[in-house]
């Protein structure tokens, strides 16, 4: 058995959302992309109709399947941030254009696409050895939007 890949139903923004992923994460880029040869449900003879690409070396499909189906909460990809920086800038490039920020560390892309963007920091601290403390980090992020490591030190040590 080859490796597992995600497949990602878009309504005609596949090579879109590919390349504009392919653009924020590192180890990524656009590998294949095929055109229907003939008209299908989804489009006509030659619209793209699937787009293999990798993100961080994990294998995506986007699929070009119509509006009938939509992208919910209910799966998300989390992106392990090991600073602030790193937390501020993919948080910045995937609500930008139309995306949209969410409570805890959530957010939606432009495609609709649902994303953690979780600092390391955060598992360390509401994982601490003082469960005052670990509860007072965990209060303080469920209060954000986007996850602010200074804060949740703060919250963590003002016992």
């Amino acid at each position: 058995m080859g490796p597992i890949a995600v497949c990602l139903w878009f309504n005609g923004q596949a090579e879109e959302a590919a390349r504009f992923y392919a653009s924020i994460f590192p180890d990524s880029g656009v590998d294949e992309v095929s055109r229907s040869s003939a008209d299908t449900p989804s489009g006509p003879k030659g619209m793209v109709l699937t787009v293999g690409f990798h993100l961080n070396g994990q294998r995506f499909v986007g699929l070009n399947g119509g509006p009938e189906f939509t992208f919910s909460e209910a799966i998300s990809f989390v992106i392990d941030c090991e600073s602030q920086a790193e937390v501020d800038r993919y948080w910045g490039a995937l609500t930008a254009d139309g995306g949209s920020p969410g409570p805890c560390g959530w957010l939606k892309d432009r495609f609709g696409v649902s994303w953690q963007v979780v600092p390391t920091r955060l598992y360390e601290l509401v994982g601490g050895p003082d469960p005052a403390a670990a509860e007072r980090a965990m209060k303080a992020m469920l209060e954000m939007s986007k996850i602010e490591v200074a804060e949740l030190e703060r919250a963590y040590a003002s016992g």
